[in-house]
């Protein structure tokens, strides 16, 4: 059996493809409502943040083959904790990267960090637009909600602890676009013009994580981007598509199968 880390819809299709050609899958998510599409998908799931050392009891517990990370790009301690877990039980650990796209544009400026972004953000002011989720909201509320002439509007999931969090960090509730995407273009340039969004936050997910609808559309406006760049993360064994996965899986799986 392999440990699949999993909870976007690309890794879902990796781990269905995986589990087509043969090779048992337990894969782990985060949340519940990640938990709930693996399993709707007919896929078995571990609900739950893990430290390495639960990695290594889980892969020694249930004699894991391998583990394929497939979770997000800025899902960097996640990863981390995986691959260190492999490490100490000496099983391979690949990671499913979703390829790195180029923006070469006058509106887009990449930052290395989120607080690089806020600090942009609040030296443009006006109306900014947060794409990137919940988790790191607290840095842009402190840097952005006192400013005189800014409007910070928060798009994230549609999510009770998510609702909470809003409101402890002071974050209005008219100010809160609270929906699960994906977003098409034209859902993208009806939302920046309801709210006049003059400044987009967002993070170099990929192509897979709907950044293309929504650079288009923000371009299209003539709003100013700031894109957080991906962590730089030593993964090892790092690959692109599908098909150099299940290659590697293959490779791996034959030997220790023989070991």
């Amino acid at each position: 059996m392999i440990l699949f880390l999993a909870g976007t819809s690309d890794a879902r299709a990796l781990a269905l493809q995986l589990k087509d050609a043969g090779y048992p899958l337990l894969t782990t998510v985060v949340t519940e409502n990640a938990g709930k599409e693996m399993k709707k998908a007919g896929l078995d799931v571990l609900v739950g943040r893990l430290t390495s050392d639960d990695f290594t009891s889980l892969i020694t517990a249930k004699n894991l083959k391998m583990v394929v990370d497939a979770s997000h790009p800025f899902a960097e301690e996640a990863s981390k904790q995986a691959r260190k877990g492999a490490i100490a039980a000496n099983v391979p650990y690949i990671r499913y990267e979703r390829e790195s796209q180029s923006f070469p544009n006058k509106n887009i400026t990449l930052v290395e960090s989120y607080d690089k972004a806020a600090e942009l953000a609040a030296e443009k002011q006006g109306v900014i637009m947060l794409t990137t989720g919940s988790k790191t909201l607290q840095i842009f509320t402190e840097k952005l909600l006192s400013l005189p002439n800014t409007r910070v509007i928060a798009r994230m999931l549609p999510r009770k602890d998510n609702m909470e969090k809003c409101e402890a960090l002071g974050l209005p509730q008219k100010d809160i676009v609270a929906i699960q995407g994906p977003f098409t273009k034209e859902f993208n340039l009806a939302l920046y013009k309801q709210y006049g969004v003059t400044t987009m936050i967002t993070k170099e997910s990929g192509k897979v994580g709907s950044v293309d609808e929504k650079l288009d559309a923000a371009l299209e406006l003539d709003i100013q981007t700031i894109m957080i760049q991906r962590p730089k993360i030593d993964y090892g064994s790092t690959f692109s598509t599908f098909q150099e996965i299940l290659h590697t899986v293959e490779t791996h799986v034959s030997i220790r199968n023989h070991v």
